[in-house]
């Protein structure tokens, strides 16, 4: 009996509890690491993976929209290029200014997951500070 073996299988919706949980944890760990919480955080940019996820998230660290960084509902999910689209987004649009705390997060494939902290520096993309 063919058990469709060859097709990719997933549980969207543990994927989606995954994704949302173990962001809290690193976001927060990183932020308590270092002195901070979620309300001193200015720009969330995270994986673009779901739009979902992006809402959760955001909900659970307590954030407000405006502080939350979206565009898949134009983009969709580049991978790996996420972050650095949504980072240029957010600079095009002038989110960010010198010294806001930018939180950057990630989960993907086989359940990896990352984050990072950054102070803004005011670089522009096109080269002016």
């Amino acid at each position: 009996m063919d058990k469709e073996l060859h097709f990719v299988h997933q549980d969207g919706r543990q994927v989606f509890k995954y994704a949302v949980r173990r962001t809290y944890e690193m976001t927060t760990g990183l932020l308590q690491a270092h002195g901070f919480t979620p309300q001193d955080v200015s720009l969330l940019i995270a994986h673009q993976a779901n739009i979902r996820i992006l809402d959760a998230t955001g909900e659970r660290l307590g954030l407000p929209e405006h502080k939350i960084v979206k565009n898949i509902e134009t983009l969709g999910n580049t991978t790996a290029g996420t972050i650095p689209l949504a980072l240029y987004d957010a600079v095009e649009q002038d989110r960010l200014q010198k010294g806001d705390l930018v939180l950057f997060s990630s989960v993907g494939a086989g359940f990896t997951a990352g984050a990072s902290l950054l102070r803004w520096s005011g670089l522009r993309t096109d080269g002016q500070a």
